[in-house]
């Protein structure tokens, strides 16, 4: 985890502090009106994003409130999730439950192992746009969150997309909400693009795999960067196509992230070690909360030091 500078340290120290000192009864963090405004950004990795979960754990445990959240693909599901008010335990049970359905679901198909062996044989192309659909899921979050627009959200939220043609970054923070997370979601050769809003839309991770540069009016900005780290499998093994595409992306994704951060970087960066958990191996949902273990528990200790609520 880095910070800005040990000056800008200090100052958060003093703020957070002073304003969100202990105070008698459980008032929700929106109920304290000297809250700093804290940022969370939520970034793109597939299956490891799950280790979100993990961060919204430690904010419920310090009763801590965004004042707003960016997210970018599997961070802007989640963030989705998170700003309609669901708590860290509501969107690790609603997950936990499909992905370890044992009924022949559409999201059981798409993120089982069995897919990816069918990958192996599946040439980009085959399916126009895609060769696979995202509807079920986006209409599973919906009736998960209870929220079908912006203006419905508890927290405010920026869902960060591509523009398939312009190739630039589009930012939705209004209107229909699953539109734009459906797009932001649209990995190029698995998911079909979305049009919304007289754009064709893909995985907005290819432009900004952690917006945390979207969250400036934010008095703490925390930015959790889930791409991990992929190793050779076994000396003998070459990829399938499926999966040389999707860790490219992940290349280009770090590289994009990694000259972003010489430029400017998030007052806290949340970077779980997670190893060698593929895009869409959700089903590794244990391990991927294992690997993340450490990075959640070093945030809630930062977090705790800073707030002055170590005996907590």
């Amino acid at each position: 985890m880095n910070r800005r500078t040990w000056n800008r340290r200090d100052a958060l120290s003093l703020l957070l502090a002073g304003a969100l000192a202990p105070v008698v009864g459980s008032a929700r963090a929106d109920d304290r009106p000297n809250e700093p405004r804290i940022g969370l950004a939520l970034g793109s990795g597939g299956a490891r994003g799950l280790a979100h979960i993990q961060v919204f754990e430690v904010l419920d445990a310090l009763d801590l409130r965004p004042h707003r959240i960016s997210g970018a693909s599997i961070g802007a599901i989640m963030g989705s999730l998170y700003a309609a008010g669901l708590s860290a335990n509501d969107i690790h049970d609603a997950l936990d439950t499909v992905t370890k359905a044992q009924d022949e679901t559409w999201f059981e198909a798409i993120l089982s192992r069995d897919l990816f062996r069918w990958l192996r044989f599946v040439e980009p192309g085959v399916a126009r746009g895609g060769v696979a659909r995202s509807d079920a899921f986006v209409e599973f979050l919906k009736e998960t969150a209870g929220v079908s627009r912006f203006d419905e959200l508890e927290i405010p939220l920026q869902v960060v997309a591509t523009d398939f043609w312009t190739r630039e970054m589009v930012v939705f923070d209004s209107g229909e909400l699953w539109p734009a997370v459906q797009g932001s979601m649209a990995v190029p050769g698995l998911f079909k693009p979305v049009e919304h809003e007289d754009r064709l839309l893909v995985d907005g991770g290819l432009t900004n795999p952690v917006p945390f540069d979207l969250l400036e009016d934010c008095d703490l900005i925390i930015a959790v960067d889930v791409l991990g780290t992929r190793t050779p499998e076994g000396a003998e093994e070459v990829p399938s196509s499926m999966e040389s595409i999707f860790n490219t992306f992940q290349i280009m994704q770090s590289s994009i992230l990694a000259e972003k951060l010489r430029r400017i970087e998030p007052d806290i960066l949340v970077r779980p070690e997670i190893k060698d958990i593929r895009v869409l191996d959700f089903y590794r949902f244990e391990d991927i909360f294992e690997q993340g273990r450490p990075a959640r528990d070093a945030l809630e200790a930062e977090l705790r030091e800073l707030l002055g609520r170590s005996g907590d």
